[in-house]
């Protein structure tokens, strides 16, 4: 099954001529392990918990599996003990005799035979699979092997013109889910080709739901207003927000992570005692089972996202668990929730083109409505009834 679920398009001019290889150094193995310690733990929790449940199931069905190696065991010895009869009642057999065959081959020292084949005096080498490595040559570099006549610099200048990307060219972001596995799509359109093609892809971690674009820096030290970036803000049926960089190939990690796993303290703020640590273990598993909402961070899917564009930092946010996020791209926190909106699942927001502050959402409710988010706490926006579910 192949599925297409969001699409959202680049402005023309924002992407990055020529992108970038991602590099793993030291400091982003530390940033990856960091954004990535919630999600480790979760998953240890669970293969524990189902350990748990598979040691019950065998406890259970012991007795009757006891039962049957018995049962085998005392057939086996029976079989035993009349196939032995039987060879002694033969005179022309014994029960010794296939043994006594297989002696003659030497079957027990089949694999440690170490005598040379070119040599029937056995002086040669030992016999093994890369026998010849020692007669193989090394260069210190390409330019040093004669077989080798295509420079690297050819090579890497053949790739970088083909992910070259014009001013000219159209970039479009597909969320795709094919065979069950989940990804980005990045089309490169040239229009005066008319070519469509896929310029990179990034995977995800479950099943995407809205993309939106984002032209701030994000999960690179300091954020600087002024400069350009070319992002993208995924919600997936997980309940965080992942912010990846387009001008990034081969990328495998999110530059940033927007919920619960960006409330995690910094590796230098966390306690070294252990008495803490085990503390602080027990309050992530208890907010791992709570699923109600909070002013933190959303517990269910996130199914509508929305840039502010007159804000370049601002980002909302609508989730399954009937609450509105308006998140800080240069603190990577909620910045404020709006828990009592709507009474059930929010599928779509938009902000208004004309008064940026103002957020149009709605819901499965049937309800659409109007909300400042200057105010501090919109619980009566203007509100409207429609026939179905509303989308903006």
């Amino acid at each position: 099954m192949s599925m297409i679920t969001a699409l959202t398009w680049v402005p023309r001019g924002a992407a990055a001529q020529f992108p970038t290889k991602y590099d793993v150094d030291e400091k982003e193995l530390a940033r990856i392990s960091r954004l990535a310690k919630l999600q480790l733990e979760d998953a240890e929790e669970d293969l524990e918990e189902a350990r748990n449940g598979e040691a019950e199931e065998k406890h259970s069905a012991s007795d009757e599996e006891d039962d049957d190696v018995n049962m085998t065991s005392a057939k086996g010895y029976v079989f035993n003990s009349l196939f032995d009869q039987l060879a002694l009642n033969c005179p022309n057999t014994s029960p010794r005799d296939a043994d006594d065959d297989l002696k003659e081959y030497d079957l027990d020292h089949y694999d440690s035979d170490h005598s040379a084949s070119a040599d029937p005096n056995g002086s040669g080498e030992p016999t093994s699979m890369f026998g010849n490595a020692r007669s193989l040559a090394y260069h210190d570099s390409n330019a040093q092997d004669p077989y080798i006549t295509i420079p690297d610099d050819e090579d890497e200048d053949d790739e970088r013109e083909e992910l070259q990307v014009l001013s000219s060219d159209n970039m479009l972001v597909a969320a795709k889910v094919e065979d069950e596995v989940a990804h980005l799509e990045i089309y490169v359109y040239e229009d005066e080709a008319d070519n469509l093609y896929v310029h990179h892809d990034i995977m995800l971690p479950a099943i995407p739901l809205c993309v939106e674009w984002l032209d701030l820096l994000v999960g690179k030290g300091l954020v600087d207003t002024n400069t350009r970036g070319n992002f993208v803000a995924v919600g997936t049926m997980d309940p965080d927000i992942e912010l990846w960089d387009l001008d990034t190939i081969d990328s495998m990690y999110p530059n940033a992570i927007l919920g619960q796993a960006s409330t995690e303290p910094e590796p230098s703020e966390q306690n070294t005692d252990g008495a803490n640590n085990n503390n602080n273990k027990k309050k992530k598993k208890k907010r791992k089972k709570s699923q109600k909402p909070n002013n933190t961070h959303h517990t269910d899917a996130i199914i509508s996202l929305a840039a502010n564009r007159s804000h370049r930092n601002l980002l909302a946010s609508a989730s399954a668990d009937r609450t509105i996020k308006l998140w800080d791209l240069t603190t990577q926190t909620c910045a404020k929730s709006y828990n009592n909106t709507h009474t059930d699942k929010i599928c779509s927001i938009a902000w208004s083109p004309s008064i940026p502050t103002v957020l149009l959402s709605g819901s499965y409710d049937r309800t659409v409505c109007a909300a400042d988010m200057r105010a501090a706490d919109p619980s009566q926006p203007a509100r409207w009834t429609v026939e179905s579910d509303g989308r903006v």
